[in-house]
């Protein structure tokens, strides 16, 4: 018996399944808050700041450090009113410093 094994792409695999479509949405839609709002993260911290997941109106930005939490939770209030402007229902933002594995 012959087999022929036809590899997908990424984007192949996402399109056939509803699961990593949906998986994939997400991230999309995380990476698309980010940049709505990386002008207002201090030049300094933008490279260290990942978009993580959002629930519903909740939404997470990872950093790499406590002083770096520390900063952007300052920033909460600034960065909720961009996210509204540009149409996101987000009321809660949380920072979360990634883990060092």
């Amino acid at each position: 018996m012959n087999r022929r094994f036809n590899p997908l792409t990424v984007l192949q695999a996402t399109e056939a399944s509803p699961t990593l479509a949906a998986l994939a949405e997400r991230a999309r839609d995380a990476a698309e808050r980010l940049r709505a709002v990386e002008d207002l993260i201090p030049r300094d911290l933008r490279a260290g700041v990942q978009a993580g997941p959002a629930e519903g109106e909740e939404w997470c930005m990872l950093v790499g450090s406590n002083a770096a939490a520390a900063k952007l939770r300052q920033l909460v209030p600034m960065l909720l009113g961009r996210l509204r402007v540009r149409g996101w229902h987000v009321s809660t933002l949380r920072i979360k410093v990634r883990s060092r594995r």
